[in-house]
C-alpha cells in the first residue's frame, strides 16, 4: 500500500487534519463520524506520519499533527492515483465522470473548463 492508497478511516483522518491545519488526537476525534477509540486514532495518526502524509510536533504532553505537504501537492498525487486506478489513465474519462456526478455545472464552470482545455492544448502544441 503506497502512501496515497488509504483506507476509508485513514482518509477521513487525513481530511480532518487538512481541514483543521493542525490538530491533536482529541481534535481529530471531534471531526469523525462514529469515531473509533482515542488509542486507535492516535495509532492511525502515527501510521500517517510514517507514510509521510502528516508531520507531528510535541506540545507539552500531547502531539499535534499537520499536513506534511501543501493541499495542492497532496491532492494532485491522490488524483494521479485515482486516474490510474479507476480511469485507466484517461483524463477525458475523469472529466466525463465529473460532469456526470456534478449537480451544479454552470455555464461559468464549463467556460473555465474550456479555458483550461484550450491552455493545455496550446501547451502540447509547443
Amino acid at each position: 500500500m503506497t502512501s496515497m492508497e488509504l483506507g476509508k478511516r485513514e482518509r477521513q483522518i487525513v481530511e480532518a487534519v487538512f481541514r483543521l491545519k493542525e490538530a491533536s488526537v482529541a481534535d481529530v476525534l471531534k471531526e469523525l463520524d462514529s469515531p473509533p477509540s482515542y488509542s486507535t486514532v492516535r495509532a492511525m495518526l502515527g501510521m500517517l506520519v510514517q507514510k509521510k502524509l502528516l508531520k507531528q510536533r510535541q506540545d507539552g504532553k500531547r502531539y499535534l499533527y499537520r499536513p506534511a505537504s501543501k493541499v495542492e501537492k497532496t491532492s494532485r498525487s491522490a488524483l494521479k492515483n485515482v486516474l490510474a486506478t479507476f480511469f485507466s489513465g484517461q483524463p477525458d474519462s475523469v472529466v466525463a465522470a465529473l460532469l456526470d456526478v456534478s449537480d451544479d455545472v454552470t455555464p461559468e464552470t464549463l467556460d473555465r473548463m474550456q479555458k483550461l482545455i484550450d491552455a493545455a492544448r496550446k501547451e502540447t502544441q509547443q
